[in-house]
Parts: structure tokens; sequence; C-alpha cells
């Protein structure tokens, strides 16, 4: 069962986590032989100053 964190900024739609997750999931179902309902994924949204890369904010 794919369990799948998705990190990102705050402030897309739900329509927009909605595509997404649903094009996420149809890449799982076609390349690791799985089934829909048993992907499952997750948002995880931090504000944008939360994140670095290399020690600097992004």
């Amino acid at each position: 069962m794919p369990l799948i964190s998705v990190s990102m900024y705050p402030g897309r739609s739900k329509e927009q986590k909605a595509e997404f997750a649903a094009a996420i999931t149809e890449a799982a179902i076609k390349i690791l032989k799985t089934k829909k309902g048993h992907v499952i994924i997750v948002y995880k949204e931090n504000p944008k100053e939360n994140w670095f890369m290399s020690g600097e904010p992004l």
C-alpha cells in the first residue's frame, strides 16, 4: 500500500490538490502495479519561510 507524502507551500486550491492526487495515483497504479484503492496521498503544507536549501532560505 503506497503512502505518498507531498510537501509544498500553502495556497493550492482543493481542486488543484485533487487533480494532482489523481495524477499521482494513476502513475502509482501504472508504475508500482498497485490498485487504486491502495494508494494514499498526504499533503503537508509548510510556509515558505520554513524551506531551506544548502542552508539558505528558498
